[in-house]
């Protein structure tokens, strides 16, 4: 690969927004340099912003495929589908079904090369499954609800290679708080969701290595003035939570609320996407679970509880920007920078600086995704974009 300067008004790097940046990309897919004082540009975007490339942590499927699909195809289709949204990496997230069924999919994602899929990186896998409250079990099928153990976690993380990075669980069940302990000792960053845990419990086990909270105040015990449950205790205590910014999941007036309980590097959002995302509505599985997609919301099947969505990553955040009224800047880092810090990775990708992988996306005025770069190689490139041409040329016609 060959190395480029990139020009554009806006680049949104890690510590401020450069305006008229230059963004020098080297022949490892590496940021070399960015700089404001002016130069040669190999392609001038004008203003088209560069963006860094964001991170969904926690993604189920999209065009009709899903990580429980078992198949490395559905990987490839997922990857692709998310780089047209300029995500370059995602977490493979799981849903609860039969043990044997978890761990084929699992395998799967520990057999499958995550930087050689076409568009975005798998960055590892995300059980979101199994160890749950029946009481906020969502679109998780009860049937197959277990006891967690460490016997199990192990499991996991053989199935998987060791890519196993993320484990939800509720922390209030059996064998919750030793099984958490042993998968923080593994490495695993344990996660609070679909839990009916009273304020002090997930205290408890925020404090024992817990990290944060699964979709925050969805499939979780509420706040209530006299028992702040576990959406107090994730939002009080230091950690991270995500958040569906969907303007169905979430109020505006509890977006508001986040950003102001929250450290901005706390706040991650994610799509929660299943794999009606990117198709039309109709009706739809999520694992064990059929569901109804109406006017792009996800709902189960008879009962009518929110079942994922068919969310992408940069109009989360716009939403989070428009609903919390913040700075497009400050909700494009919860996309980025925030769930790169989560997972540990920030030194290597999740914000724009020199030294990182030059994970990026292009966003013209409107919000729209033209084209995004991961490790520098153009995994997607909008066909309806007229500079598109252009740009692909003076990458040297990397594939898109």
């Amino acid at each position: 690969m060959n190395g480029i300067t990139l020009a554009s008004t806006q680049v949104f790097a890690e510590h401020d927004l450069v305006r008229d940046g230059f963004l020098t990309i080297d022949g490892e897919g590496r940021i070399a340099r960015l700089s404001d004082r002016g130069g040669d540009a190999d392609f001038d975007l004008g203003d088209v912003a560069i963006i860094p490339g964001l991170i969904d942590l926690h993604i189920h499927g999209r065009e009709e495929r899903d990580v429980m699909d078992a198949d490395p195809a559905a990987l490839a289709v997922i990857s692709a589908s998310l780089a047209r949204h300029g995500v370059t990496g995602f977490l493979a997230t799981t849903v609860t079904t039969s043990w044997d069924r978890t761990l084929a999919a699992l395998q799967v994602i520990g057999e499958t090369d995550g930087n050689a899929l076409p568009g975005a990186r798998m960055l590892g896998a995300y059980s979101e499954g199994s160890f749950f409250n029946a009481r906020h079990k969502g679109a998780h099928n009860t049937a197959y609800f277990l006891e967690p153990t460490p016997e199990l976690i192990d499991q996991m993380i053989a199935a998987t290679n060791g890519k196993l990075k993320v484990l939800a669980l509720a922390p209030e069940i059996n064998g919750a708080m030793e099984t958490l302990s042993h998968a923080t000792g593994r490495g695993i960053r344990v996660t609070l969701g679909h839990t009916d845990a009273t304020y002090d419990q997930a205290r408890a086990a925020l404090a024992a290595g817990g990290c944060g909270g699964v979709h925050v105040f969805n499939g979780m015990r509420g706040i209530h003035h006299r028992e702040p449950g576990c959406a107090g205790a994730v939002l009080l205590e230091p950690g991270m939570v995500e958040v569906i910014a969907d303007g169905v999941h979430l109020h505006p007036g509890i977006l508001q609320l986040i950003v102001r309980l929250k450290q901005a590097d706390e706040v991650v959002l994610i799509s929660d996407c299943m794999c009606a995302g990117g198709l039309d509505d109709g009706d739809y599985r999520l694992g064990e679970m059929d569901v109804t997609v109406k006017a792009g919301v996800v709902r189960t099947a008879g009962e009518g509880s929110l079942a994922g969505s068919t969310l992408t990553l940069d109009r989360a955040v716009m939403l989070m920007a428009e609903g919390a009224g913040i700075a497009l800047r400050e909700a494009v880092q919860m996309a980025s920078l925030a769930p790169a810090r989560f997972m540990g990775i920030d030194h290597e990708t999740g914000s724009i600086a020199a030294g990182k992988r030059a994970d990026l996306a292009l966003r013209d005025p409107t919000g729209r995704i033209v084209a995004t770069l991961v490790g520098g190689r153009l995994a997607w490139l909008d066909p309806e974009w007229d500079r598109g041409p252009a740009l692909r040329a003076a990458m040297g016609a990397v594939s898109a």
